[in-house]
């Protein structure tokens, strides 16, 4: 029989270190930002002259970059917060993935179904080690329990095996897509501030070019990189954050379509050999 309560322990305690994650990791990277742009961005040696306030040196990325302006550091941010994000959900869900390909573990559960063995299924779901095998283990510790239940039609017992099967499968996928909110957000986001700072960017230039007389190349130059480098910030973190949004919601939907096979092979192996 499942336990309801080490399920909710350690759906709580996931959904903690979640929360704790995110919330050091946003003022965490705001700062390595500032830092990066005040003291690598905007180091003298990267300007004519080490005037930071001049042109960057000929070919110097990084004075460059310095040139972007105050909204290069809150990209730099939300480029780590990306980046940080990806490295946690890759981590996390190639160890929810478990041993072994997911089509792989749900024929091997069909196979020791067809063969009425389910103490061997149960033991492959142990050898598994993910969120698939949890769910199926609940499943078919289920099944034995429904096995040898009276006063229950068949139905009634193939209802209790699926609502098993879907409690578990409720526990396990929030934690499985914690956090992708994140990038999901970031994936507008970035655009977003790309476009503020790159507005920002263009009326430095125009204002420039309005100056009485000859305009002011050097604020002139400075509103063009800063228009440039904000975009060129922004779209990049947007896209990495597409980019793996969209990678692992596809691994989560495989997990979750083979929760789903084999969630459907035990309902129709029971109500087979009951």
């Amino acid at each position: 029989m499942s336990n309801p309560k080490v399920k909710s322990e350690k759906s709580s305690s996931s959904g903690t270190f979640s929360r704790l994650f995110a919330s050091i990791l946003i003022p965490v990277a705001l700062g390595i930002g500032i830092l990066i742009y005040i003291f690598i961005l905007g180091n003298p040696v990267n300007f004519e002259d080490g005037d930071i306030n001049g042109h960057p040196l000929p070919g110097n990325y990084l004075g460059m970059m310095y040139k972007g302006g105050l909204m290069v550091p809150v990209l730099m941010a939300s480029f780590i917060i990306v980046i940080s994000v990806s490295i946690e959900r890759a981590i996390s869900l190639n160890v929810a993935s478990g041993k072994g390909a997911i089509p792989v573990f749900v024929r091997k559960i069909k196979e020791y179904l067809d063969r009425d063995d389910v103490n061997g299924a149960i033991q492959e779901c142990d050898k598994q080690k993910g969120s698939v095998g949890n769910v199926i283990h609940e499943g078919l510790k289920k099944y034995q329990e429904m096995s040898k239940t009276e006063g229950m039609d068949k139905e009634q017992k193939i209802l209790a095996i699926q609502k098993e099967i879907e409690e578990s499968t409720s526990l396990e996928l929030p934690m499985l897509e914690k956090n992708l909110v994140i990038l999901a957000t970031f994936a507008s986001v970035a655009t977003l501030l790309g476009l503020f700072g790159t507005v920002l960017g263009m009326i430095k230039a125009f204002s420039a070019l309005a100056t009485a007389g000859a305009p002011d190349a050097i604020a002139l130059s400075n509103g063009i990189s800063e228009a440039l480098i904000n975009t060129a910030l922004g779209i990049g973190s947007s896209a990495l954050a597409i980019i793996f949004y969209n990678v692992y919601t596809t691994k989560i939907d495989g997990m979750t379509y083979g929760i789903d096979e084999a969630g459907f092979s035990i309902a129709q192996s029971f109500a087979a050999k009951h």
